[in-house]
């Protein structure tokens, strides 16, 4: 994971969790809370634990050296305790709390250094365990998580019968020339 690597995984999440959104806001509100027997139950819910999961990643991330805009950024969004915790009432509330999150990240990734990702990292576990690791490897967990689910969610609405569109990273990735 390199600063460059980083800044243009913050551009692609925030593309594609606008794009997401959009397509599971055409949706009644009695589809996006259905459990379609999805590991996080509904879309509302595998979007949930996109969110919950990276504020939880956030606010490790503000422990490395040198931070300057999460610490500020994360106030008002206290650490959620499990990855199933409901981070907003309605799928417009999470929408809202999502745009925030996405804004949040690309201005932290703006920032990343090559010092700053060799850095190690500790943080606790959900289940209370100590870690200590590479923030570039946990850089690389955070972006890599959120394609992953973000997967899920684009099989959701497309079993709902919304397209999503295209949605691989190189829709982000600018020209060369």
């Amino acid at each position: 994971m390199t600063p460059e690597t980083a800044a243009l995984m913050a551009d692609y999440n925030r593309w594609m969790n606008q794009r997401l959104y959009a397509a599971a806001l055409t949706l009644p509100d009695g589809e996006v809370r259905r459990d379609a027997g999805a590991f996080f139950g509904s879309l509302l819910g595998t979007l949930n634990h996109i969110a919950a999961g990276d504020t939880i990643w956030l606010h490790r991330f503000a422990g490395l050296p040198g931070d300057t805009v999460l610490g500020p950024g994360l106030q008002g969004c206290p650490c959620p305790e499990s990855l199933r915790q409901p981070m907003a009432s309605s799928l417009g509330a999470l929408q809202a709390y999502r745009a925030r999150l996405d804004d949040l990240i690309v201005c932290w990734a703006a920032t990343l250094t090559p010092a700053r990702l060799e850095a190690a990292l500790g943080f606790r576990s959900l289940a209370g365990q100590a870690r200590t690791m590479k923030a570039a490897h946990l850089v690389q967990h955070f972006f890599n998580h959120q394609t992953h689910h973000r997967g899920q969610a684009s099989t959701l609405l497309f079993q709902a019968g919304v397209d999503v569109g295209v949605t691989d990273l190189i829709g982000v990735i600018p020209d060369a020339a």
